[in-house]
């Protein structure tokens, strides 16, 4: 199956009077950001809908909001007993830490007061949701205007006929989360962007842009728009391509009459496109303009890039004509110590840290993400599997998406598709993950309802679903290995091993993807020097060892799945599990407390990258690695393993300038195949030292660690972004332990204070430690294992900003950022 493709859009600029050609135009979209003087209050209030309601206790709050990051940590907060099937349990479990340990439960209550001017009489007012965790029940003036409970979802209500005119105006919002309603933290409140949209009468609709590119060649491609158009009378549809350095390249204008609703189809032919790829993500910009005789009265702005892709049985992806292995994480959405609430810069720096490492591909683990995610991904080149659901109809958690599947699944997966569909980044939709309906007799029926809705909706990209059951969902007496359900879907994705070479004899034409694997566990700085290959181990001070090479039952090292898909090339690639730790699912450790968050991130929860992030860098960069681990400060005497992480295949290892000989890759081992591995090292302090040895036997790279002294001061390293002046970007500075001489002293844990001067906040803290309960906007940390992470969120007035950080018996650091 081949899928020619474009994609699509930023769905509008929050901006004011966009686009107005006369802003005394009563006519013209405006699109208004409500983002500051929320009122916001937990527990529910009774009358708090409406008008009149006294809000002047609550506090005052901007959105996006997570109220429930700012804890306390308990492990009381949704305790329960169950049996998770998908990690191999046979009897119940208490589960503590499952959802952070978060006080994610209860109702909270938002209240927004605005005026409307005077000119909107002719206009139509709606407010849209990025989404509202959780069971979002909206009202107006006291009215009750409706109501969307998958916190996932993005949605619009027509707010209009409740407008009042010269005087002030009450948006409510009332969210409930309710207990065992999720696997992981799922965050809380207005976790994401919320506007209000004043349109034209007549206007173009909600995500009313559906962009593709049916015809791309060398010297031309073709841009097909489909634009939906409300409201009534003869108007023109004027719609303007622009290249991705701005020139206006073509335009085209159609005159039409509406009556209700319309959509209005356009082919516009591009000359030499520039293709949107993962090394230079080429984006094209679209207005559309409704105009009555010559005058706009509205104007919407989307996005999409040319580009082609396909799914083969037998060699995988292609992307713009050229086979590309799926380099993927899995993500879940919540962005370490700041929670679920979005922020563009801090999920940049996310995908930046992933970019580095070669990760070209994100699985939106188990939900619709944020559009800024989706506008990242297309902006830094990462292709997408968008996915839907977590959870069918059958019970993973009791007040899971279960409750919501029979009224509500046509509407997400819709909206989902509706709002995404423009994005290049995205090249397919995700139906589900390890749903247990794979189990059962019938349920490829579910399965074909879901992926007709997609092929339906959007007939460019293909469907998926992470399978973890291979056996068949119903046995087809004419061909008893039939596996049903499967068959449903255009590429077959499976979670941890599948026996990929046997379904591709069995099933020749069936296209493989790995859309989840390794699960591998670590802990950042720490390690356990027997260093050999651990199943669900289980240690006293709740840690999982650095060396990546333990992991719980249904899983397996890095150096595991590697093999597998080397050894199996026509698989499109994979999904590790996960990126970055994340809140919730602190596994091994589900049952022991404090545990609050994961241990499967190659890089850890504030930010900071695991020795593992090494090991998938040197497979999947293109870059010179050659990383040592572990640390080099031990007891004298004990024997220390040695493994280095390079994408050289032979390299010679010297301590205090002792050679202990050259070690080469080793297909026929398993952990000699993608590391080099030296054993029983006898520590003595001093310098250790790695030559890399290239194909003719010369020494072309080496690195070193070398034993650091007492901790002695406090060393601040920006991420060396720019922020702006708009009170939400944010600096992320690494807090380092070192010695006199500058080196990282790995088992310090000293408490590090911070304060902000100028013009910025502090906005919290992390340091990695799954373990760690202090709630993250204490402005104290502790280091862990020599290192932690500070964030600083700029004001709305540019300026210098200054961090500084203290601890017992050390000198300071400090550190200025400039916001602009």
């Amino acid at each position: 199956m081949k899928f020619k493709l474009l994609t699509i859009t930023l769905i509008i600029s929050l901006v004011v009077l966009f686009g107005c050609t006369n802003k005394e135009d009563s006519n013209q979209r405006q699109i208004i950001s409500l983002k500051q003087d929320w009122k916001f209050t937990l527990g529910d209030q009774k009358n708090a809908q409406t008008v009149a309601f006294d809000d002047s206790q609550w506090d005052t709050i901007e959105v996006p909001h997570d109220w429930a990051i700012y804890g306390p940590f308990d492990e009381n907060n949704d305790i329960y007993e169950t049996i998770v099937y998908e990690d191999g349990e046979t009897v119940p479990q208490i589960r503590r830490g499952r959802t952070g340990g978060l006080p994610y439960m209860g109702v909270g209550w938002y209240r927004k007061s605005f005026d409307v001017p005077a000119n909107a009489k002719n206009k139509k007012l709606f407010v849209e949701f990025d989404g509202a965790m959780s069971h979002a029940k909206v009202y107006f003036n006291g009215a009750y205007i409706g109501e969307w409970p998958y916190g996932y979802t993005s949605f619009t209500f027509e707010l209009t006929k409740h407008i009042k005119f010269g005087e002030e105006n009450i948006l409510a919002v009332r969210l409930e989360n309710k207990p065992q309603m999720s696997r992981w933290y799922p965050g809380a409140g207005l976790y994401r962007n919320v506007r209000l949209v004043y349109t034209p009468k007549t206007h173009i609709a909600h995500w009313g842009t559906n962009i593709t590119t049916p015809r791309i060649n060398e010297g031309d491609g073709t841009v097909n728009i489909k634009t939906t158009i409300n409201g009534n009378g003869n108007v023109s549809l004027l719609t303007e391509i622009y290249s991705p350095e701005g020139k206006l390249l073509k335009s085209k204008t159609d005159e039409i009459i509406v009556k209700g609703e319309i959509i209005v189809d356009q082919d516009i032919k591009l000359d030499t496109p520039q293709l949107w790829s993962i090394e230079i993500p080429e984006k094209y910009k679209v207005l559309s303009k409704i105009m009555v005789d010559t005058k706009v009265i509205d104007t919407y702005e989307s996005s999409f890039g040319f580009r082609y892709f396909r799914f083969t049985a037998d060699d995988g992806f292609h992307l713009n004509g050229k086979r590309v292995q799926i380099q993927g994480v899995c993500m879940h959405h919540d962005l370490g110590p700041i929670g679920a609430a979005v922020n563009k810069s801090a999920i940049n720096r996310q995908l930046r840290i992933l970019k580095e490492m070669g990760c070209n591909a994100i699985r939106t683990s188990h939900n619709p993400p944020s559009p800024e995610y989706l506008a990242a991904c297309d902006s830094l080149g990462f292709i997408v599997m968008d996915e839907s659901f977590d959870e069918w109809q059958q019970v993973k958690v009791d007040n899971g998406y279960n409750t919501l599947w029979e009224d509500w699944r046509k509407k997400d997966l819709k909206a989902l598709i509706h709002r995404d569909r423009n994005h290049p980044s995205i090249v397919m939709w995700s139906v589900g993950n390890e749903i247990r309906e794979q189990h059962s007799n019938g349920s490829w029926k579910m399965a074909k309802s879901l992926v007709d809705i997609c092929h339906q909706e959007d007939p460019t990209r293909p469907v998926t679903i992470g399978m973890n059951n291979y056996d068949p969902g119903e046995v087809n007496k004419s061909r008893p290995s039939e596996n049903k359900f499967a068959a449903q879907f255009d590429v077959k994705g499976w979670n941890y091993y599948a026996d990929y070479k046997k379904i591709h004899e069995e099933y020749p034409n069936w296209a493989q993807l790995a859309c989840e694997t390794q699960s591998t566990v670590s802990t950042r700085g720490f390690y356990d020097l027997d260093a050999i290959p651990k199943k669900h181990y289980i240690r006293d001070n709740l840690q999982c060892s650095a060396y990546g090479n333990e992991y719980p039952g249904w899983a397996n090292s890095p150096d595991v799945g590697f093999a597998r898909l080397d050894d199996n090339p026509y698989v499109a690639g994979e999904f590790v599990w996960t990126g970055f730790d994340y809140l919730g699912e602190p596994t091994p450790y589900n049952t022991q407390w404090p545990t609050r968050s994961s241990y499967f991130g190659i890089i850890d929860f504030a930010g900071i990258p695991k020795d593992i992030y090494y090991l998938y860098q040197q497979r999947w960069s293109d870059k010179d690695v050659l990383h040592i681990l572990p640390h080099w400060n031990w007891k004298e005497g004990q024997n220390v393993p040695i493994h280095v992480f390079t994408n050289y295949n032979s390299a010679e290892l010297f301590v205090n300038g002792k050679s202990y000989g050259i070690r080469t890759k080793d297909s026929t081992k398993v952990y000699g195949r993608y590391r080099l591995i030296w054993n029983r090292i006898v520590y003595k302090p001093g310098l250790v030292k790695v030559k890399a040895i290239d194909e003719n036997g010369n020494y072309v790279k080496e690195a070193t660690i070398e034993t650091a002294g007492p901790a002695y001061k406090i060393k601040l390293i920006s991420d060396g972004v720019t922020i702006k002046a708009n009170g939400e970007d944010l600096a992320f500075i690494e807090v380092q332990i070192v010695d006199k001489e500058g080196r990282i002293c790995p088992m310090a844990d000293n408490t590090v204070y911070f304060k902000v001067e100028g013009n910025g906040k502090f906005r919290a803290a992390g340091n990695g430690d799954p373990t760690d309960i202090e709630v993250f906007h204490s402005q104290k940390r502790k280091c862990f294992f020599g290192k932690s992470v500070a964030i600083v969120q700029a004001s709305r007035i540019a300026g210098q900003i200054k961090l500084i950080a203290s601890a017992d018996n050390l000198i300071n650091g400090e550190i200025s950022i400039i916001s602009e």
